[in-house]
């Protein structure tokens, strides 16, 4: 009482300003017009006190500015005291004055002490969350600082520390979060829970809800041939990924450069700004392809004239593969170099063996199709042919030297100049002996003289023989002896289709199973051995193919055409002479018959029988 009645003795304009600023403004307009009674002032006072609600924001004034404290009054019979800290900025800094109006949460009216317990920085959070559910309520976004990478998405401050997920980051799923952190985004509330302080929001919607708006614009302009800017978003083996403006393209890695690149890196970065030519657009699946050299003239317009056939154009080797190398006569303008065109000389197994990617190279252009971009070049072709010199410097019959390179079955590569090779076919091994393989007759490394039977400078064949070097038994066979004649050979192999017998020299003959005898003979080996001489026709003699048929039943038949015909009788034929049977009685009786016949008379009648 005694307080209530030392301030109705005061009047707002007596008292000094703190004291001023305590009373109640009701009580200070009301004290104007007539003198309180303290019935009246207590009144006055419980009234306003009754305003004060704790858990609410109010206003006050800052009266004093400490060290460590803040005293505040907002208008309550006591005066609130906060820490400085609470007034620092983000940088430590105070700039709060006596004088200056700040909000406050009344958290309690009175304390232990009798003082007014209120917060600065929870009046403050108070705010935001005001703020943060009528943006939810409302959908409007938020502009929030990303601080930190948290389990599952981000942690961003909007006022209070809220849960970006990692699916709600972006449009596309995001690798490195990380890379966000101090990074300022607006985002949309998505899920609030005040009493449990679970903020959720999304950058994702705020995303679509701008590409939705840009798209609209985008669409209208994407017609095929148009030029439109964009940023490169995503680069992958195949291409680029180009966003236009709320729609993204596929910048494929072949319409990149007239060129030849190996990655889309080469030429583009996550984030470039480029220009880029709308090849193709579908309304409905809304896929754009889109390229980047069409921007550029066509180097391929024209490229027949500028490199006629025959033309030499040095070049750089861009590309190797098995069975070439790529050379580039200008950026986008391509040739392919087989490796059968690298050299004259060298038989190539790759072209690593003698080209680098980056090595420069004179080429001859071969042949050039516009249609169908393709270039044919040659290396070789930069020297002369040796084979020509080969063609001019040797003729059919001449005798040379070689090294044996090579053996294969079929024959052996015999080098005769450098880089020069020629084949010595297995059949031109020998005239007599049947040469199953080279190694029979010829080492590898080994210096051997061969005839030229042949040069085929266009084609890059150099025919060589070996028993060219003596002279050929076979034609001399063939012109001393002639078809039909009787000779005589011993048997060298048996086979089941006939004997084969060296006739002189090693010249074989084959008497064909057929030609044996006139029985049927399954096996020749049932009749004949190896090494048995006989006597055989001649059928035939071809010297082309190396080949003579004999025939032992020929010669026994014209055998038994000219021996001479066994003396007559001219009585009746005895039953020996009729069915070629005879008996010990005939035996006899032929023979008596001779002896009393005296070699010419007749017989007796029982000869008849």
């Amino acid at each position: 009482m005694e307080d209530a009645e030392g301030m109705s003795g005061k009047t707002a304009v007596e008292s000094g300003d703190a004291e001023q600023q305590a009373v109640p403004e009701a009580i200070i307009a009301f004290s104007d017009e007539e003198t309180l009674d303290d019935a009246t002032l207590l009144q006055l006072i419980d009234q306003s006190l009754q305003e004060l609600v704790e858990g609410e924001v109010v206003k006050g004034r800052v009266l004093e500015v400490s060290r460590d404290e803040v005293v505040v009054d907002i208008g309550y019979k006591s005066e609130g005291i906060m820490r400085l800290a609470e007034f620092a900025d983000k940088d430590g800094k105070v700039s709060i004055v006596p004088g200056d109006e700040v909000e406050v949460l009344l958290e309690r009216c009175e304390d232990k002490e009798g003082n007014v317990v209120v917060s600065r920085e929870k009046a403050e959070k108070m705010k935001v969350w005001g703020k943060i559910e009528e943006a939810y309520r409302s959908d409007e976004l938020i502009t929030g600082l990303v601080v930190d990478r948290v389990k599952g998405g981000l942690a961003v401050n909007i006022g209070v520390r809220a849960f970006l997920p990692g699916s709600q980051v972006d449009i596309r799923p995001m690798r490195n979060l990380e890379s966000m952190v101090n990074e300022e985004i607006l985002v949309k509330v998505i899920k609030l829970n005040k009493r449990r302080a679970n903020v959720v929001v999304s950058r994702k919607v705020v995303l679509e809800a701008e590409r939705a708006e840009e798209k609209k614009g985008t669409l209208k302009k994407l017609v095929a041939g148009s030029i439109l800017k964009g940023v490169v978003k995503n680069i992958t083996d195949y291409g680029a990924f180009v966003d236009l403006g709320g729609i993204d393209g596929l910048l494929h890695i072949t319409d990149m450069s007239w060129g030849r690149i190996s990655h889309p890196t080469e030429i583009l970065e996550i984030g470039d700004e480029i220009d880029v030519a709308v090849l193709n657009f579908d309304p409905e699946r809304e896929r754009v392809s889109l390229g980047y050299k069409q921007r550029m003239p066509d180097p391929w317009v024209g490229v027949s004239e500028k490199y006629p056939a025959g033309a030499r154009i040095p070049g750089k080797v861009v590309s190797l593969t098995n069975y070439g190398a790529f050379v580039e006569l200008e950026a986008g303008v391509e040739g392919l170099v087989h490796i059968s065109e690298m050299s004259w000389r060298k038989r190539i197994q790759h072209p690593s063996k003698v080209l680098d990617v980056g090595d420069e190279a004179d080429v001859v252009i071969l042949d050039v199709d516009e249609d169908s971009r393709r270039i044919s070049l040659g290396m070789k072709q930069t020297e002369p042919n040796p084979w020509r010199l080969i063609a001019d410097k040797y003729e059919e019959g001449n005798i040379i030297t070689g090294r044996v390179r090579n053996l294969t079955d079929f024959g052996a590569f015999v080098e005769v100049g450098e880089g020069i090779d020629g084949l010595i076919h297995i059949s031109d091994m020998s005239w007599t002996e049947r040469v199953e393989h080279p190694s029979e007759v010829l080492e590898k490394g080994e210096e051997v003289e061969v005839a030229v039977l042949s040069v085929d400078a266009e084609r890059q064949r150099l025919s060589l023989g070996l028993k060219q070097l003596g002279p050929n038994v076979w034609d001399d066979y063939a012109k001393e002896h002639e078809q039909g004649e009787e000779v005589e050979g011993k048997i060298t192999k048996l086979t089941n289709f006939g004997a084969f017998l060296d006739l002189a020299d090693g010249v074989e003959g084959l008497v064909h199973v057929s030609e044996i005898s006139d029985r049927h003979i399954k096996d020749p080996a049932d009749e004949l051995e190896v090494g048995d001489t006989l006597k055989v026709k001649i059928l035939n003699i071809d010297t082309e193919t190396k080949k003579i048929s004999l025939s032992a039943k020929e010669l026994e038949a014209s055998r038994d055409e000219v021996e001479p015909e066994a003396e007559t009788p001219s009585e009746p034929l005895t039953q020996y002479q009729q069915d070629g049977k005879v008996s010990l009685g005939d035996v006899v009786d032929l023979s008596g018959l001779g002896e009393l016949s005296g070699g010419g008379e007749e017989g007796p009648e029982g000869e008849e029988e």
